[in-house]
């Protein structure tokens, strides 16, 4: 812990936070209706809806878009910090990971979040918790090129999971900061996997939608919604595949 709040307090890389009320159209996607069993959706949270973005721009890349996501599917722990954040699979057949896997992700503190694959791309990954995450929703890593340099992002929609998360979260603020520390480095350590470097720092917009879906987001009957920001998005692809494995 005392090394996570040294590197925080420490960090010389520009992070340039915005925030902005959202709207319907920051929903999260549809989940894929044949992994949607036992996940803990952002209906089932506490507090406001939070789409948050984080964006870095990598230049002197080695690595392509599709390189960059397969490595980190491998093994996300090439870019999460391990002081704040561990990966471990704890679900899935094999090296590689597919839809259906599941992750228990160690962090300091009782903050160990369960997650499933539910989608995964050539240039992106998503995940959603499972019963017991410090959250209720999804999230997205994703890599493109654009104007010569790579662009990652990780994109997240979520609520608080339970009460005492809320507290801890939009309250208190603690779990708020720590999570923005683990994202932001995890931006700048796939940076360095990828054999570039971040410029012009970390952006993190976060758009707050303040009451909770009224139908739950199953393909099919999903949500639209619009960037958090001015950067380009796109609606992550849903991959179908059966699911392999039951739910935690």
């Amino acid at each position: 812990m005392a090394l996570v709040m040294w590197r925080y307090l420490w960090r010389v890389t520009a992070v340039h936070r915005s925030e902005t009320d959202g709207t319907e159209q920051d929903r999260p996607p549809p989940l894929p209706a044949d992994v949607a069993e036992g996940l803990q959706r952002d209906e089932a949270g506490v507090g406001p809806l939070l789409r948050r973005r984080y964006t870095v721009r990598i230049t002197g890349a080695s690595a392509t878009p599709d390189e960059v996501i397969a490595r980190f599917a491998h093994d996300p722990n090439c870019g999460a910090p391990s002081e704040v954040a561990v990966f471990e699979k704890v679900d899935g057949a094999g090296e590689e990971t597919g839809v259906g896997d599941e992750f228990l992700i160690r962090m300091p503190g009782p903050w160990n979040g369960p997650v499933r694959v539910i989608g995964r791309e050539e240039d992106s990954l998503r995940l959603a918790t499972l019963p017991g995450h410090l959250e209720a929703g999804q999230i997205e890593f994703r890599c493109r090129t654009e104007d010569g340099e790579l662009v990652f992002e990780i994109e997240s929609w979520a609520r608080s999971g339970d009460r005492l998360s809320h507290l801890l979260y939009t309250k208190l603020r603690l779990a708020k900061e720590m999570q923005l520390n683990m994202w932001v480095e995890t931006c700048l350590g796939i940076a360095r996997d990828a054999g570039g470097r971040a410029r012009g720092g970390v952006r993190v917009g976060t758009r707050r939608v303040p009451e909770p879906a009224t139908a739950p987001g199953v393909a099919g009957r999903g949500h639209g919604y619009a960037a958090p920001d001015s950067a380009p998005s796109r609606q992550p692809s849903e991959n179908g595949g059966a699911r392999r494995h039951g739910a935690a």
